[in-house]
């Protein structure tokens, strides 16, 4: 490739009028955290004349990173949008963080994305293409989203680049390594005292040329017959990947006649290939060298981007229904058509409020313009199925969009529109959530939902102080919507605040965002699981309320028996009074004083489960006798009866479902063991992967969250569903008695 476009062979045929959706590109970069990718598309920036110096824009901040979280944490934790112009072509390059804990932002970016560059690091080891990436690429392929490999960090290169390429073919080509394969091959100058040599710029297999960046700005050359042998070998087996993917069935038979074929034919086949997804090029970048423009490889990263990837128009949008679950036809990518968009990410302004980046699929989105809003609790999705929260009732409904504007660092620049296939920021939405479908109010639709995981790592927090408690509800509350990872849960049995998580990085993210961004302080407590408690055997009970201080008095006195029921049974209440010790119209009010207290709790303070209690006899006075009277008595009369027997502690049992790679499911299966958990069954899912059963107690799993992603490196997924409860061993009951006594 070269980077003259208006005389590319392979530009013919794709309309890059600015202004129309055929001149867009929406890219999402992908890769494990210290990857480089930020670097990467500030680089690309800076190449691209977007900024005049490295990430940087006129206030002094970077065009991705900016937030003071990212800053202080030298770590993404947002996605970020940063559209640059290559060659009349607008790239919307939509950087995500790298960290596991993150992955809604990377959801988010893929959702939006036509094409995903995948980024690596060669400054790691030969293994460094992390589970959790490998996960994302097979993802991508299943739907055929045009793919390229990006290898950076070669200036501190631990894993040599024929290396790593070799490995990425093996890992990502899967079955058919050759349809990935390096279109540049690295050029070395001579090693410094430290014995490194440095990178200082490309040899194009195809085209034969070299490409030197070494003064900060890329010049072309001849290559001399010291580069010529490793590049002919290199380029043969390129070339032959290409063609085995070209759409012209002869080109393979010509080639093997050893007819030499056009490069501009080859290099035709090969952006249709990537467009096409199947196959996908290596390739490598740096950022520009101290004062120079063009960092190495950005200038033919974007060539690729703009000539490679698909534009908008190509790329099948999400299916879409009416707002009560009808089928709807497809929207087309046409800025004529009915408007169809989606907010991809939500975020809180201080000075504007709310900001929704939103993708356009269909139509155009202009200011000041009333559109319908619809989220996935129509349709009948369920928005649980989305974010993991309940259902609301405002999720049908029409807004009026505030200002539109292409977001860049901090900095908003103002849009009059925004086409089909383009992303902006818009404001005014104060109502909208991540996922939520934007349409015509005379044709309202909504989008097919995107999968997310679900929060499993609890938080309970508390407010830090009184001033606290005003604002911790609509601080958490906002956590929430902006980020549909997280789910905030008030807990009736435990009484906690419980902000569902899916990490502990993006758990302290959230306390951060809530005391800096909110003015909240909390206090991070020890999250409690609903334990329930039982009658381990029969026991009778007498409640005795008497009381007389002048006047009326109070006077109760029943007697019951306590039998334990099966798991699940519940509280029951039976009535045996003979002869009329208890009068009629206070035995309910014998059981309502039985249900409070078990609902208090008789030993732990835990619910009471599973028990029969039967009222048998009782006395009551013609003045003083009361329903409060009655209530007390029975109360006081369970709690007799659980003082006479054992108390038995019930634990929740949940349902784990864990997915893994096959080399995992022998540590997988021992941790679960570990766990007091039973195994109940294994299962293959798909080549490669085992899904495996077992029954866990609750309180045994509250951090497996983050412990497999540490077992499986990153490619274990498990979900949770709760079972029943059932005794908890004694020396395990001993000790959270000790705790509970310890902690109150």
């Amino acid at each position: 490739m070269s980077d003259k476009a208006s005389t590319h062979p392979g530009a013919a045929g794709r309309v890059t009028t600015a202004g129309r959706p055929a001149s867009v590109r929406n890219v999402v970069l992908v890769g494990h955290s210290g990857s480089g990718k930020t670097t990467l598309v500030e680089a690309l920036a800076l190449t691209a004349g977007a900024v005049t110096r490295a990430g940087r824009v006129e206030d002094g901040q970077t065009v991705s990173d900016y937030d003071e979280i990212e800053q202080r944490r030298q770590r993404s934790v947002q996605l970020s949008l940063v559209p640059v112009e290559w060659d009349g072509i607008k790239i919307n390059l939509l950087d995500t963080p790298g960290y596991a804990d993150f992955v809604g932002e990377l959801r988010a970016g893929l959702r939006a994305a036509d094409a995903a560059l995948f980024v690596v690091s060669a400054a790691q080891d030969a293994d460094s293409v992390d589970g959790a990436t490998r996960t994302v690429w097979e993802e991508c392929a299943a739907v055929g989203m045009p793919r390229a490999i990006v290898v950076t960090h070669l200036d501190t290169a631990r894993t040599g680049y024929a290396e790593l390429t070799r490995l990425c073919g093996r890992i990502f080509g899967g079955d058919d390594p050759d349809a990935v394969l390096p279109l540049y091959l690295p050029l070395y100058g001579p090693p410094g005292p430290d014995g490194h040599a440095p990178v200082t710029g490309l040899a194009g297999l195809l085209t034969r040329r070299l490409s030197g960046y070494d003064s900060g700005e890329r010049t072309e050359s001849e290559p001399g017959e010291a580069e010529l042998p490793p590049m002919e070998e290199a380029r043969n087996r390129l070339i032959e990947g290409i063609i085995a993917e070209s759409e012209d069935e002869t080109l393979m038979d010509r080639y093997l006649a050893g007819e030499e074929i056009d490069v501009a034919t080859v290099i035709a086949d090969l952006e249709r290939a990537v467009a096409r997804g199947v196959f996908h090029p290596v390739l490598a970048a740096a950022p520009a060298v101290s004062g120079g423009r063009q960092g190495l490889g950005t200038v033919e990263l974007l060539e690729l981007i703009t000539r490679g990837f698909p534009a908008p128009p190509e790329r099948e949008a999400p299916a879409v229904t009416t707002p009560e679950g009808a089928p709807h036809a497809s929207a087309d990518c046409d800025p004529c058509g009915p408007l169809l968009a989606e907010v991809i990410k939500t975020a809180s302004d201080p000075y504007v409020g709310r900001l929704s980046l939103v993708r356009v699929f269909s139509g155009t989105l202009r200011p000041d313009e009333t559109v319908h809003m619809a989220g996935h609790s129509q349709a009948g999705h369920g928005r649980a199925g989305l974010t993991g929260r309940e259902d609301r009732d405002d999720r049908d409904m029409d807004e009026r969009v505030g200002a539109l504007s292409a977001p860049f660092g901090r900095r908003q620049s103002p849009l009059h529109e925004c086409i089909a296939g383009d992303i902006a920021c818009v404001s005014g939405l104060s109502r909208a959530e991540t996922g939520d479908t934007l349409s015509g109010k005379d044709d309202p639709l909504v989008m097919e939902a995107w999968t997310l995981p679900d929060p499993l790592l609890p938080l309970a927090v508390a407010a830090h102080g009184k001033a606290d408690e005003e604002k911790l509800s609509t601080g958490l509350t906002r956590l929430v919507t902006e980020d549909p990872t997280m789910r905030l849960e008030q807990n009736p049995d435990t009484h906690q605040l419980v902000l569902w998580c899916l990490g502990e990085a993006q758990r302290d993210v959230a306390l951060e965002r809530l005391q800096g961004r909110y003015g909240v302080r909390v206090d991070a407590e020890p999250y409690r699981v609903s334990l329930r408690e039982t009658f381990g055997e029969p026991a009778e009970g007498r409640g005795r309320h008497v009381k007389q201080s002048g006047g009326h008095g109070q006077f109760a006195i029943c007697a019951i028996e306590v039998d334990p029921l099966p798991s699940g049974s519940g509280i029951e209440f039976v009535d045996r009074v003979v002869g009329g010790s208890v009068p009629r119209q206070f035995i309910p009010s014998v059981e309502k004083g039985v249900r409070a207290q078990a609902a208090r709790g008789v030993a732990a303070g835990h619910p009471l489960v599973d028990v029969r209690i039967t009222l048998r006899d009782g006395k009551a006075h013609s003045v003083d006798s009361s329903d409060a009277a009655f209530q007390t008595a029975g109360a006081l009369a369970l709690r007799e009866a659980a003082d006479r027997v054992p108390i038995h502690l019930l634990e929740p049992v949940v349902s784990v479902r864990v997915l893994v790679p096959d080399d995992f499911v022998g540590p997988v299966m021992s941790d679960l063991a570990g766990r007091r958990g039973r195994v109940v069954g294994t299962e293959q899912t798909v080549p490669g992967r085992t899904l495996v059963r077992a029954e866990v107690p609750e309180i045994e799993i509250g951090r497996y969250a983050v412990d497999l992603r540490s077992l499986s490196h990153g490619t274990g997924q498990f979900t949770r569903s709760y079972v029943r409860h059932e005794p908890m061993p004694q020396h395990v009951a001993d000790r959270v008695r000790e705790e509970a006594h310890s902690g109150s």
